[in-house]
């Protein structure tokens, strides 16, 4: 067996050269033989009832193949609320942008002129936009209750679960669940200091390079290919079969290459495309504008905290209590339980009672994006952490330290957290330089720090390992490659095998070929594919080494991988290549099976990330102009499999928590119309904003996970936004609790501050 040689070499992405390049073939790229073209009718109500479409002049322009409504499309209608497999809307639309008809045409030029022309009489329904008042209304103003059901793009991210009290659901919730533990108001009696305060985040987009996109061609055999930019193949199969209503394996995906996802693309088109080509019995492409993108898409929700903390003078917590108010927008989600699980879950409170609602609202339905719920429930718990800090006098981190979760504390909803390297991210930022320099401060600076945790998910996993006819190894899988996740599967495979990387190709098939994999989300991937290839790439191992044996006629056990020949260990001049043992175990007429290793995983627990991060900035308290100087971020990774892939996910996570902080933002007014409709409304941060980011690992080993990784992907983005509202709250003395904090937001602030 071969030693760790090769774990822990920084090697480039497998997909790097051709996107720098430009030779990247993505969903937009592609054109197929017939091919046509979709557009859609979007509603510019938040909420109306459909009195007519009329289709007729949009349906005489040339080159126009068809102007098809929900009624036309051969689509199941499901028993639940789904917005994938129920894609046009029937007799009412729930929010601005809410695809009414799909025009079809030769051309997608001639497609958006015909969707001009198409007609909608449509009559304006009362809208319901704020989360708080639509709770509080005892109207069903969006849903009948009795048809909500509930979709899996951030349920996939976490494989956490546990018991909860059913709450009452109010007639605008989708959820309504309730978190206990202890007596708070016993644990709010023994408290010495109090927090209390109300945390509001806003809908984000998850600001994707490559827009929602999908092609969808049929067959001579009642098939349908779907080629699309999806992170989950195999679900977004069975969302195209049940919505046609076939087997499963009447439904290809091949994952195309991924312009970004962080989240969004869990099949939000593929039904609907599936249905255009299906009901006309050629290949169809559709892929979102910009526009469309912002206004039909599925960003991170808004959310409402009202959260009360207390604590001891000794710095013991003793009590928790919140109401946390997820909007879901017109669909469900599953945002609020992970939301509630880190709220309450990443410091020991003996005592704690948190209410969460799933509240509807006309709104796009939110979807997942990087860590679903985790940047929000790390703002306002790391906010009460701070100010519980000073109120006591006590050192911010030491304070952390003293009250973090540990293997075996229980989470919110009655589960131990397994092992975790919480502790360790805290000491490590302990030591650091930079938090040493932090009372180095110049005039308007001030040094945060957040710390946050990501349960992660789990979900069985598969993959394949073929020795080729040159005697190198192809590793078939079939998860989507969304953040350098094959470098490390190489290096994986590699080390398992005793070969080098150079030597080891990573390839993702469509669903007809690739063993089964989960979708990439929820950091999970290494941890449970990853587990699979190791175990598919040590399994051809043994298939080489017995072919070998047979060949040199060995004891099995005496022989190694060498470079690219099996010899006998120490006897360099007696062996057989690779090459040589794919030739005999291939040609025509070989005595030997071909080599074919297979891998399975089903991990028992996930294996949670946790982070700590530390931000210092600038504030200039006449413009209200927030600059972040220095950023540090410590991170437990289980074991380094890629460290350059990992320096890049810890690096681009912690430009986006930058861009929670102080910049993104989505915009809906009183009547639910979008006001943030392109990158030009929609602030992101830019390379001039985004300081050096220093990157720390540590390895805590996960003992489920390959060699002790863990997923790294999400955790990143975590505490940026409480770091910077904490470095924020260090330099000026106010305490910031709205997402993002605007420079309009930090004036006014300052000014309310100031003593009169």
């Amino acid at each position: 067996m071969a030693t760790d040689t090769v774990i822990g070499r920084w090697i480039r992405r497998e997909d790097g050269e051709r996107k720098i390049t430009g030779r990247a073939v993505y969903t937009g790229d592609l054109k197929l033989p017939g091919m046509l073209h979709a557009r859609l009718v979007l509603s510019p109500y938040a909420h109306a009832r459909i009195v007519r479409v009329d289709t007729d002049a949009a349906g005489k322009v040339p080159g126009v193949i068809g102007v098809y409504t929900a009624d036309d499309l051969p689509l199941v209608v499901p028993e639940d609320l789904t917005r994938s497999r129920d894609p046009l809307a029937r007799g009412r639309t729930y929010f601005e942008g809410h695809p009414v008809a799909a025009v079809v045409a030769e051309s997608e030029e001639t497609a958006e002129d015909a969707a001009g022309l198409v007609e909608v009489e449509y009559e304006e329904l009362e809208v319901a936009v704020d989360p708080e008042k639509a709770l509080g209304d005892s109207r069903e103003l969006v849903h009948d209750r009795a048809t909500l059901g509930i979709r899996e793009d951030a349920g996939a991210h976490t494989s956490v679960g546990g018991d909860t009290e059913h709450l009452e659901r109010p007639a605008n919730a989708a959820d309504a669940q309730r978190y206990r533990r202890g007596d708070v108001e016993a644990g709010f009696r023994e408290a010495d200091a109090i927090v209390e305060r109300t945390y509001r985040t806003s809908w984000v987009h998850q600001a994707y390079l490559e827009p929602q996109s999908c092609i969808a061609a049929p067959d001579a055999f009642g098939g349908i290919t779907v080629y699309t930019s999806t992170q989950a193949a195999f679900f977004t199969r069975s969302e195209v079969a049940q919505a046609l209503g076939v087997p499963h394996h009447k439904v290809k995906v091949v994952t195309m290459e991924i312009g970004g996802a962080f989240g969004a693309k869990y099949a939000l088109l593929d039904p609907l495309v599936a249905g255009l080509a299906r009901k006309i019995g050629r290949p169809v492409q559709l892929i979102y504008t910009r526009n469309e993108d912002f206004l039909a898409a599925n960003p991170a929700p808004g959310t409402i905290m009202h959260v009360k903390t207390g604590a001891r003078r000794d710095g013991t917590l003793t009590a928790l209590q919140a109401t946390v108010i997820v909007d879901t927008g017109a669909f469900p989600g599953q945002t609020a339980g992970i939301v509630t699980l880190l709220l309450g879950g990443t410091y020991r409170f003996p005592n704690l009672l948190i209410d969460a609602y799933e509240v509807l609202t006309n709104k796009p339905g939110c979807g997942a994006y990087r860590a679903p719920g985790a940047p929000q429930a790390c703002f306002a718990i790391e906010g009460q952490m701070e100010e519980l800090a000073r109120q006591l006098g006590l050192d911010p981190l030491q304070f952390r330290l003293q009250n973090a979760v540990v293997e075996g504390d229980l989470m919110p909803s009655g589960g131990p957290w397994p092992r975790i390297g919480s502790r360790e991210v805290l000491e490590t930022l302990r030591d650091h330089p930079a938090w040493g320099r932090r009372g180095q401060k110049e005039l308007g600076e001030g040094v945060g720090i957040a710390f946050g945790g990501w349960p992660a998910g789990t979900q069985p996993a598969s993959a394949a390992c073929r020795l080729d006819e040159d005697g190198k190894l192809t590793v078939i899988v079939g998860s989507a490659d969304i953040s350098g996740t094959k470098g490390g599967f190489n290096l994986l495979a590699a080390d398992a095998f005793g070969v080098s990387p150079d030597a080891i190709a990573v390839v993702t098939a469509d669903t007809d070929a690739a063993p089964y994999a989960g979708a990439s989300g929820g950091s999970k991937i290494t941890y449970t594919v990853g587990a699979a290839v190791r175990k598919a790439a040590e399994d051809a191992r043994q298939q080489v080494l017995a072919i070998a044996a047979e060949e040199i006629e060995a004891a099995l056990e005496d022989l190694e991988i060498v470079g690219d020949q099996v010899q006998v260990r120490g006897v360099p001049d007696r062996g057989v290549s690779l090459k040589k043992i794919a030739e005999i175990s291939t040609a025509f007429g070989a005595k030997h099976e071909p080599v074919l290793g297979r891998g399975r995983s089903a991990p028992p627990v996930a294996a949670p990330g946790f982070v700590a991060h530390l931000a210092r900035v600038r504030v200039d308290s006449e413009t209200g102009l927030v600059q972040v100087l220095e950023y540090v971020a410590v991170q437990d990774v289980g074991r380094a499999i890629n460290p350059a892939g990992i320096y890049g996910q810890v690096e681009g996570g912690a430009a986006q928590g930058i861009g929670w902080a102080l910049y993104e933002r989505i915009v809906h007014d009183e009547d639910g119309r979008l006001r943030t409709s392109a990158f030009t409304d929609y602030d992101l941060p830019s390379a001039v904003e985004v300081p050096p980011i220093e990157t720390v690992l540590v390895e805590v080993p996960s003992p489920d996970g390959p060699l002790g990784a863990r997923g790294v992907g999400e955790p990143p983005v975590i505490p940026g936004a409480a770091a910077i509202a904490n470095a924020i709250y260090d330099s000026t003395g106010v305490h910031l609790t709205e997402l993002p904090m605007t420079a309009e937001q930090l004036l006014t602030a300052l000014r309310q501050a100031e003593p009169r």
